[in-house]
């Protein structure tokens, strides 16, 4: 059982880059993305229920940022416009598996920097 995210890297404010998240093993129910800026709190960015697809997103990244799967492939990605420096951070990927009532699985991080 693994996450494996990659994707980030540095890019000017403005710009675009695609993360992804490959899941191994798992009874996804639902896989989400989550960000940790130096000093602050891990916080939510998107979600995707792996069966409907329906997504959600925090307000500070909507209408920017889109979420969404590949079923066949295991894959969740997240599709970042639009960065502004205030998106750099650690983005995390992670998964709620059937049964579970949190986002018990989490991959290993990808640093995404944006230069103003």
């Amino acid at each position: 059982v693994q996450l494996q995210a990659s994707g980030g890297g540095l890019v000017q404010a403005g710009g675009s880059l695609r993360l992804s998240c490959v899941a191994s093993g798992l009874s996804t129910y639902t896989m989400g993305w989550f960000r940790q800026a130096p000093g602050k709190e891990r916080e939510f960015v998107a979600r995707i229920y792996w069966l409907g697809g329906t997504t959600y997103y925090a307000d500070s990244v909507k209408g920017r940022f889109t979420i969404s799967r590949d079923n066949t492939k295991n894959t969740v990605y997240l599709q970042m416009n639009s960065l502004k420096p205030e998106d750099t951070a650690v983005y995390y990927c992670a998964s709620r598996t059937v049964g579970s009532s949190q986002y018990n699985y989490w991959g290993q991080g990808t640093l995404v920097t944006v230069s103003s």
